[in-house]
């Protein structure tokens, strides 16, 4: 019955009629003013001055959108947000809020609305929004997702995953995701954008780490010409670049303050600034975060912004390590495989290197396993990689005649090891930009160059 109802809700714009909008408000002129925005977009309107008309109209008809003011008479737009949800999961709904409210905004988001507006309601927004709202694929979003981009293996863990991207691709709300390096934090969100409203529009990857600090408002915002000493034109920045699609923001942790506040200003405006100019400039971005810090660690340490956690941490999708989903490590490094040798000669896992590979703990995650497997492709005969063509780190030593201190000597050799783990981090961080690398590490490309040869990293 339910899923009769669902697919029902959202009919009359794919047989070719026109697509038909609920709006929920008890203030005349409110609804006037929608009313009269919606239909000259040649949408069909209906309106409801209470939630209970509101679950009347619901129940009887179907829509493509509803729209709720966030203050009724007999309720709370939350309330509808919760009726939609259970009653007609596949239909998006928009809460308009007080201006300045923020907390009803991210409430309402966290209940799984699609979007909100802040009044007084912008008009350029609120047909923005519309036409996102309309534009959501009605087929499943696994389906629309660009072919070779999914995540691999039947785990509880990567299923829960994929059951969460398909319910956030329905909604604008921003979303942070968490976990370690290499465990497939930028892909999930590739695969939010893809399947959403806006995977007609540009995906902005953006690593936050690898950007110099005087860099970062002219490349998130841009500036005009004559800014500053070799601004020779006008340049838009991540944003502009993003505008109508996604701007995913890599190891956000990384972000100054004083950029930290900007970046919040932008998002709860929805307005950028360039470098240069008096007038700011509206932008219709949906921000992904992500980073393998712990940002609510960062916020406690005061390196992080309150205010913009709770601005990014809308919706958290936690990303699982791969030592947590073994059993899908024989079908990911299937899937790898077939990618490297592609039109050359097939490659194949011996039982005893597939035995090796889900026993190991992955410290780099499903990155580390491309590596390796990338390594035992080179290195394999016969087309066939055993356990010594992997080359995989044996697990650390425990000796127990020194527990207390375990690996702190010979001095030098614990130094070297920290070291080396602090290169190799920045490295990863910035996507093997030995310049950006020295910048982190606050060393000289030099530097970073003498420390890589002496300590064998290639």
């Amino acid at each position: 019955m339910l899923k009769r109802k669902e697919r029902a809700t959202r009919s009359s714009a794919s047989e070719g009629q026109a697509p038909k909008v609920l709006v929920v408000d008890d203030e005349a002129d409110i609804l006037e003013l929608l009313e009269l925005t919606l239909l000259r977009m040649g949408i069909d309107v209906e309106r409801a001055a209470s939630l209970a008309e509101a679950k009347d109209k619901l129940a009887r008809g179907s829509f493509d959108l509803c729209l709720t003011d966030m203050r009724l008479p007999d309720g709370t737009g939350l309330e509808l947000v919760d009726y939609i949800a259970a009653h007609c999961a596949d239909l998006p709904v928009a809460v308009i809020t007080a201006h300045g409210s923020t907390e009803n905004a991210v409430a309402a988001l966290k209940a799984g609305a699609f979007d909100y507006l802040a009044k007084p309601v912008s008009l350029e927004q609120l047909r923005t929004l519309v036409k996102s709202a309309l534009s959501l694929p009605k087929e499943s979003p696994a389906k629309a997702v660009a072919e070779g981009l999914r995540l691999i293996g039947q785990s509880a863990a990567i299923v829960h995953v994929r059951e969460m991207i398909e319910k956030l691709a329905r909604t604008q709300a921003p979303v942070y995701i968490s976990g370690e390096s290499g465990s497939g934090k930028e892909l999930a969100a590739r695969l939010i954008h893809e399947a959403s409203a806006r995977r007609s529009k540009p995906f902005v990857p953006v690593n936050c780490g690898a950007i110099p600090e005087n860099l970062m408002e002219s490349e998130f915002f841009g500036y005009r010409k004559g800014a500053f000493t070799g601004a020779e034109s006008d340049r838009d920045g991540f944003f502009q670049a993003a505008n109508g699609g996604t701007l995913f923001l890599d190891e956000v942790a990384d972000l100054p303050l004083a950029m930290q506040v900007k970046l919040l200003r932008a998002i709860q405006e929805k307005r950028v600034r360039k470098v240069g100019s008096t007038q700011e400039e509206p932008v219709d971005v949906r921000i992904i975060s992500a980073t393998h810090q712990r940002l609510a660690s960062c916020v406690e340490e005061g390196r992080f912004r309150q205010d913009l956690y709770y601005r990014l941490n809308v919706i958290e999708l936690k990303m699982p390590a791969l030592r947590d989903r073994r059993e899908d490590v024989p079908l990911i490094a299937e899937a790898i495989l077939a990618r490297l040798t592609r039109g050359g000669p097939a490659c194949r896992l011996s039982p005893e290197a597939v035995q090796a590979l889900t026993a190991y703990d992955f410290p780099g995650n499903v990155r580390e396993l491309e590596n390796i497997l990338e390594r035992a492709v080179a290195l394999s005969d016969g087309g066939v990689i055993q356990v010594g063509d992997l080359q995989l780190t044996p697990p650390a030593e425990v000796d127990d005649a020194r527990p207390t201190l375990e690996g702190k000597w010979p001095l030098q050799e614990y130094l070297d090891r920290v070291e080396k783990e602090a290169i190799l981090e920045a490295l990863e961080k910035t996507r093997y930009n030995r310049t950006a690398a020295a910048k982190l590490l606050g060393i000289t490309f030099r530097a970073l160059r003498y420390r890589m040869e002496r300590l064998g990293i290639h």
